[in-house]
């Protein structure tokens, strides 16, 4: 047996010709294609979805409810179902908030299709995530691109809406607890904790507005001392408020704010 696995150890694997750079690009460029393909086909199939399910497109169909058609008619289940309203809704309140901000040297010229299929390079868990805080992201996009066409600093091209999408789905404040406390003293006080919070992340939009994300703590500091002086708010405050609209984690705000 000994001998046998030796000889197995020995057997000589067909030789590899050494990868050459130009080869790994074309072998990265064709992935990045790949995917680039899938992405924008969640999005065609999103608003698809989005569309039929508008339509009660069941209903001719002699299905029940949209789940049993989902069921009879693609074989997924319920919750896989529901999982494809939610990545519709959200992509479908982005589409309208890129189309109702600032004019972009992309977005706006293309077909209603090509605009549908835009890949903002987020998620469908991350879609899914934020489906029920749909309308706070497309307003935060709104006001975000409003800000950047305003201040001249930056062009709005596709690379930069993607990115403020992206930052603003990543940073949309998180919803309240689903089952508050049945103490009302820490239901009280979890509520007065939400709105420090909400009050808070207002005020880091303000200061991203004024020191954006690409600039480090050290030189934001310098951007926001004079604004923070003005509003009465401690500098350290501030730029606790800023991380904490960047992350969308509370955390950010421990030792300072909370």
């Amino acid at each position: 047996m000994g001998e046998h696995d030796g000889d197995q150890e020995h057997v000589a694997e067909p030789a590899r010709l050494p990868l050459t750079a130009a080869r790994a690009r074309e072998m990265t460029a064709g992935l990045r294609e790949a995917m680039d393909d899938v992405r924008r086909s969640v999005a065609v199939l999103a608003a698809r979805v989005r569309d039929a399910h508008a339509a009660r497109v069941w209903v001719p169909l002699g299905h029940g409810s949209w789940e049993s058609y989902c069921a009879a008619e693609f074989g997924i289940s319920r919750a896989q179902a529901y999982r494809l309203l939610d990545v519709a809704r959200s992509l479908s309140a982005i589409h309208g908030a890129v189309a109702a901000g600032p004019e972009t040297s992309r977005t706006r010229d293309s077909d209603p299709a090509a605009a549908a299929a835009l890949d903002y390079g987020v998620s469908q868990r991350a879609l899914i995530d934020v489906s029920s805080r749909a309308e706070d992201v497309a307003e935060l996009i709104i006001r975000r691109l409003t800000t950047l066409a305003h201040s001249g600093l930056q062009a709005l091209d596709t690379a930069t809406v993607r990115a403020v999408v992206r930052q603003a789905v990543r940073t949309a404040p998180p919803p309240p607890p689903a089952d508050p406390p049945a103490d009302p003293a820490v239901a009280a006080l979890r509520r007065a904790v939400d709105d420090l919070a909400a009050s808070t992340h207002a005020i880091g939009e303000l200061m991203l507005e004024v020191a954006p994300a690409y600039l480090s703590d050290i030189e934001a500091a310098d951007v926001l001392a004079l604004l923070c002086q003005q509003i009465g708010e401690p500098l350290e405050h501030g730029l606790a408020a800023r991380r904490y609209a960047m992350s969308g984690d509370r955390r950010a705000l421990h030792g300072t704010v909370l």
